[in-house]
C-alpha cells in the first residue's frame, strides 16, 4: 500500500510523523519514567517492557537496555531520558 492510496493531506501527516518519530519515542520514554514511580506489580512489569521497546527505537545500546531492565530503578531510566534529551 503505497502513498498514493492517501489523500495530500494524510500524506503531509504521515510525514511529518515520520520526520518526528525521534522526538515522539522519546517524549513516550519520558512520560513512561513517572508512570514507573508510581506503578507496581504486573503494570510496572509491563511498563518495563514497554520502555525497552522504546529504547530500543531510540537505539539506545542492548547492553545498557539490559542493565536498565535488570535494575528496573525509575532513577536511572530518567538520567538515560536526560541524556537524550541533551543530545537531541
Amino acid at each position: 500500500m503505497g502513498m498514493e492510496n492517501f489523500t495530500k493531506h494524510q500524506q503531509g501527516i504521515i510525514k511529518r510523523y515520520y520526520q518526528n518519530i525521534d522526538q515522539i519515542t522519546w517524549q513516550k520514554l519520558s512520560e513512561l519514567v513517572g508512570d514507573l514511580y508510581l506503578a507496581e506489580g504486573k503494570k510496572r512489569d509491563k511498563l518495563w517492557a514497554s520502555a525497552a521497546t522504546y529504547m530500543e527505537k531510540m537505539e539506545v545500546p542492548k547492553e545498557r537496555i539490559a542493565h536498565l531492565t535488570a535494575k528496573k530503578d525509575p532513577t536511572l531510566l530518567a538520567k538515560l531520558v536526560e541524556e537524550l534529551m541533551s543530545g537531541a
